[in-house]
């Protein structure tokens, strides 16, 4: 008896942790993915079985969703093409051994990220203010240019979203970079030079291939962040209309009016699915471009 009891103590012991976990999420994640052939709108109508109209109908007919996933994409492709070079680029400069201060710089580009969403699009809601902003007084007039109305023209709102993020998530990418870059042997680096390799082709055909994992965990999170984007322009455009033309519409921004607002559950699970399927597609897509698991 004993010697069963024994046996049973482990399971005993983290079983709070596996209820919580289908509690609070195995079971919401099979129920949306139930509601989402389902059509319901608000919470005391009983669901009604309509198969994959939803998703039909998000494809087909929702010309509001296929903007809300052009705007995300825009914000993905800045991410991707704009944020990760630049966090790169910084790392570069961060691991230079005659940079003085690194580690106060270090704590400097970490900050933005433990700032808070709502926090830091109020503060960009200032900073692109079209009168008395930061980038049109210090940035745009002395060089003569006029003043650019971010946040109430539809072509500079995804820019502006853009500049934002790039505010917030370039410091703590570099971190990212910087790790993997102190774990690259200093050896191999003063070998390609002792073989007459340029810093470009030191970097190019020895630090970038070592830093293959680290990019991969980079762009991973870049594109889960960028299509999970919501605070930020949900605050900075002063709601979840997405400003002038719904420029800056994110898909979960139209989850959250079609789930929340309108309560249309079956028709909100259906997009939330959709993103998730999305997410997935393209961080597998990415995995296999830069061959994060090849062995060399």
């Amino acid at each position: 008896m004993f010697g069963r009891g024994r046996k049973i103590a482990p399971y005993l012991f983290i079983s709070p942790f596996f209820i919580g976990y289908a509690i609070f999420f195995l079971y919401p994640v099979v129920q949306s993915l139930q509601l989402s052939f389902y059509r319901q709108v608000g919470l005391n109508k009983a669901p009604r079985f309509i198969g994959v109209d939803n998703y039909v109908r998000l494809a087909t007919k929702d010309a509001l969703f296929i903007k809300a996933l052009t705007n995300t994409t825009y914000y993905a492709l800045g991410s991707i093409l704009i944020i990760v070079p630049l966090a790169l680029l910084l790392a570069l400069i961060l691991h230079s051994p005659k940079l003085r201060f690194r580690e106060f710089f270090r704590f400097l580009y970490f900050t933005p990220n433990i700032t808070a969403g709502v926090v830091v699009g109020i503060i960009f809601g200032l900073v692109f203010e079209e009168q008395y902003g930061l980038i049109n007084n210090l940035l745009l007039a002395p060089l003569g240019l006029e003043n650019v109305r971010w946040l109430r023209e539809a072509r500079w709102v995804m820019p502006a979203i853009i500049l934002l993020g790039a505010w917030k998530w370039t410091g703590i990418n570099a971190i990212y970079f910087m790790v993997g870059l102190q774990n690259i042997p200093p050896e191999l680096k003063e070998a390609a030079r002792v073989d007459g390799a340029t810093r470009l082709q030191v970097f190019w055909h020895v630090t970038l291939p070592l830093l293959r994992p680290i990019l991969a965990f980079v762009l991973t999170i870049a594109i889960i962040g960028s299509y999970n984007l919501f605070a930020e322009p949900a605050i900075l455009l002063r709601g979840l209309e997405g400003g002038p033309n719904n420029a800056g519409m994110t898909m979960t921004m139209y989850l959250y009016t079609r789930g929340f607002r309108e309560l249309k559950m079956g028709y909100a699970s259906a997009i939330g699915y959709s993103l998730a399927v999305i997410i997935l597609v393209l961080s597998v897509i990415q995995l296999v471009l830069i061959r994060a698991f090849r062995e060399d």
